[in-house]
């Protein structure tokens, strides 16, 4: 952690622990003096963004508006360089012919296997701290399998799943034992979806297990990978992002002590939804989320943010995910999947995200959200050394 200077009147009336003086002057040093690049996904489509055009197993989105969005916020922050590129196989050229101090991650990939890890792979190559998960991590998180996995490793409660290939077999699920493992004792619905997926695309409904074998080779179908077979939760759907401690308000930078969870919403279905209508069908809109209220969902808001917290330091992650967290009949809330990559859309005509409605309760605006994100990267940079080198002298690491 940087070292910083505390406020004793101020902390004393406020939730929060410390005000980071340190960091928020390094973050206005970046602003003022960096050269930003905002990432968001090429097209393979185009001339000359890839060697050879090929299947991307996530659906391939290119979040160029979002990642307007976030250059345009930055600029109001005070930033006086900042770039939007495609992520391509031109993407380090262009980097090095800007000048690019630091990047902020906001694609999902082009394609190919492990997409959403490409970009920090090649900017961890180049040496080019950014705001985004390591590729590791940020390939873990897009991989539902994987990440499924390591929530059972943790003893984080998820809904019960196995995965299908066709490399394995026909999908047979009486002779499966993987099936029959993971679910012996269920006898309820399932869900059918990509292990690598986006905006509740592709994802299936089934009521029975007569029907697991048509949806599930439809599914490869759509996105030639692994399938995933998950138990369907009947009770509520929530949301909950979390991110790091270094958090913008009224102007000051403030650490929070712990990971910072704001955006616990209830996801709003219709009569008969059975899983929430994709953001590329029906976009979001206040009235497909509720806020939760401290008074009125205190119990399963606390329950969510421990939650959220818990992924949090365990993954460990670096920066905001979204989890997504569905109950049982019996209200248990399990997480099925964390978002690496949420959607940071800036509100505007009707339309928000998520992430952006979330903010209300916590008192940030979505320019205090960029900048919190963009400060708690900037410290783990000058933690490790990885700033750029103007920032050396901002390098004070406390014992």
């Amino acid at each position: 952690m940087l070292a910083f200077a505390a406020n004793p009147d101020l902390v004393a009336s406020s939730p929060y622990k410390a005000i980071d003086t340190s960091l928020q002057d390094a973050t206005e040093t970046l602003l003022d003096k960096g050269r930003l690049a905002i990432i968001y996904a090429g097209d393979s489509r185009d001339e000359n963004a890839v060697i050879r055009p090929g299947n991307n197993v996530r659906p391939w989105k290119s979040y160029k508006a979002v990642a307007q969005d976030i250059a345009a916020t930055l600029n109001r922050l005070g930033a006086r360089h900042v770039a939007v590129l495609p992520e391509d196989m031109n993407l380090a050229a262009a980097l090095k012919a800007q000048r690019i101090d630091y990047a902020w991650l906001n694609t999902g990939g082009l394609q190919g296997l492990g997409s959403a890890g490409h970009a920090a792979a090649v900017l961890e190559m180049l040496g080019l701290p950014y705001v985004g998960h390591d590729p590791l991590t940020a390939a873990t998180l897009d991989d539902k399998n994987y990440f499924k996995r390591h929530m059972l490793a943790l003893g984080i409660p998820t809904a019960p799943f196995c995965t299908w290939h066709p490399d394995e077999g026909p999908f047979l699920p009486e002779w499966s034992d993987a099936f029959n493992r993971a679910f012996a004792s269920w006898n309820g619905a399932f869900v059918v979806k990509p292990v690598n997926g986006r905006a509740s695309l592709h994802v299936v409904h089934v009521d029975n297990r007569a029907d697991l074998v048509g949806a599930v080779l439809e599914t490869f179908e759509q996105c030639r990978n692994r399938v995933l077979i998950e138990a369907y939760l009947p009770g509520r759907e929530y949301c909950a992002a979390v991110c790091g401690p270094s958090i913008r308000r009224d102007g000051t930078l403030l650490q929070t002590g712990e990971p910072f969870v704001f955006g616990c919403v209830e996801r709003v279905l219709d009569p008969g939804e059975k899983i929430f209508t994709s953001m590329d069908v029906r976009p979001i809109t206040a009235g497909r989320v509720r806020l939760l209220d401290a008074g009125k969902d205190g119990a399963v808001l606390s329950r969510l943010e421990n939650l959220a917290r818990r992924v949090y330091r365990e993954l460990p992650l670096e920066t905001l995910v979204r989890l997504d967290v569905r109950a049982d009949a019996s209200g248990e809330l399990y997480v099925l999947e964390a978002n690496p990559k949420p959607d940071l859309k800036a509100p505007q005509d009707g339309v928000t995200s998520i992430i952006a409605e979330g903010l209300g309760p916590t008192g940030l605006s979505y320019d205090d959200l960029i900048y919190s994100l963009l400060a708690e990267s900037l410290a783990r940079s000058l933690t490790n050394k990885r700033a750029p080198d103007f920032l050396r002298d901002k390098q004070a690491i406390s014992a």
